[in-house]
């Protein structure tokens, strides 16, 4: 008990000396707050169509202006980001949800399973995540469930080569042959053991695959593969703005710069939960401070 506390103080204490958790954990605190928000107000109505309203400056009434149709941008931000985030953190529970399991049971049982899954990973990886993507909601068709799907699809090869990696690493420990000896079976040694301790790596990939499906979901919308108008979607904005660089570059600017933080914001908690949650990294920093 002593020794789980000492780690969790050790965690803590580490939490609260990382730049880039502090940094990435409250950029990412912000767009999640405007996410939620935007469920029950927006200063404006996003989908509301107001001509007469049409590309205002900031001011009090428009906190970042108006489009070209009159429609709040701080509004619109809001609810792109509520799309966004739901669909890059469902997709990455399907990639997480169905690619763990696998490589998790590809690294216990081995032989030809665990070779056939890992060559049809390798099969998937042979085509760019947005061309997958691209490619599977041309098929499906355009909307945010199947950009759901499409992302989500991409995701699971991902954390299924991690988890079988991490977990053939530990499947050769001595508590592992421990636990083999008393009789449990290779699922209760890998739910009891090997879960716990992979589940560092699982969070940081998360968070890494997070700000990946950020973006390519504001990748679809900008070709029309995402979310669909009326509802309001960072890449979409973006894409309508291409006619309004020359005198209204704002348009371009805001849900540029929108994505830009989210995914940075995502990618510094990533490296921020690495630094913390990875012994190695903690063992190199504390040997830096004491030298």
């Amino acid at each position: 008990m002593s020794e789980s506390m000492s780690q969790q103080n050790a965690i803590r204490a580490n939490a609260l000396r990382s730049p880039s958790l502090l940094i990435g954990g409250l950029i990412t605190l912000v767009f999640i707050t405007l996410a939620l928000l935007s469920f029950v107000w927006t200063p404006h109505d996003a989908l509301s169509v107001n001509i007469m309203e049409r590309l205002k400056p900031i001011s009090g009434d428009y906190w970042l202006g108006t489009d070209q149709y009159g429609r709040d941008l701080f509004s619109m931000i809001m609810l792109g980001a509520r799309n966004s985030i739901a669909v890059a953190l469902v997709a990455v529970g399907i990639g997480m949800g169905l690619g763990v399991p696998i490589g998790t049971w590809a690294a216990a049982r081995g032989g030809w399973l665990d070779e056939a899954l890992m060559r049809t990973g390798d099969f998937i990886f042979a085509f760019p995540a947005l061309i997958s993507a691209i490619m599977i909601t041309a098929l499906l068709g355009p909307g945010a469930i199947n950009a759901i799907i499409a992302i989500g699809i991409f995701n699971i090869p991902v954390f299924a080569r991690l988890a079988r990696g991490a977990a053939l690493s530990l499947w050769t420990r001595d508590f592992i042959l421990a636990a083999r000896l008393s009789g449990k079976n290779a699922v209760h040694i890998t739910w009891e053991h090997i879960l716990p301790n992979i589940a560092n790596l699982l969070i940081v990939q998360g968070t890494i695959q997070f700000s990946l499906g950020i973006l390519a979901e504001a990748s679809l919308s900008y070709v029309g593969l995402g979310t669909q108008p009326p509802m309001p979607s960072w890449g979409k904005m973006l894409f309508e703005a291409q006619t309004m660089m020359a005198f209204a570059p704002q348009l371009a600017i805001i849900p540029g710069l929108a994505i830009i933080f989210t995914v940075l914001g995502l990618n510094l908690l990533g490296d921020g939960l690495r630094d913390v949650l990875d012994p190695k990294t903690r063992q190199r920093q504390d040997g830096d401070l004491l030298s």
